[in-house]
């Protein structure tokens, strides 16, 4: 006869509850895995935020609108006033890791251009 899918989450649950009772470790009973991810950011110097920008051959005002961060705060990590967070770090890894996809996930972002006549 087969169990019911609520049946066996209510078996496991018990199972796992009477292991913490135990005071053993968890481990001793289930297969623990952990997981480490090397992914400390590069640290961004005002060449390499630029380098990175060029990359999407946008502007400073896109590449912050694209990163969620300010115009103010593009313009600052460019002339060496601030560094950039270590999440802006890590989205400008990504960035740096696979240009092509990040140019297209871009473009596929820009919902309108609109073109000014020249002179305006």
């Amino acid at each position: 006869m087969k169990r019911s899918l609520g049946k066996i989450v209510a078996d496991r649950l018990t199972e796992f509850a009477e292991a913490l009772e135990s005071g053993k470790p968890l481990s001793a009973r289930f297969t623990c895995r952990k997981v480490v991810l090397n992914l400390l950011p590069v640290p961004y110097d005002p060449a390499l935020v630029k380098k990175t920008r060029a990359i999407l051959s946008v502007s400073q005002s896109i590449f912050a609108q694209f990163l969620g961060v300010s115009i103010d705060a593009v313009q600052a990590w460019e002339s060496g006033v601030n560094t950039p967070s270590d999440m802006a770090c890590r989205f400008m890894d990504e960035i740096r890791h696979d240009p092509k996809y990040w140019r297209k996930r871009l473009m596929d972002s820009i919902s309108q251009r609109v073109v000014e006549p020249a002179g305006v």
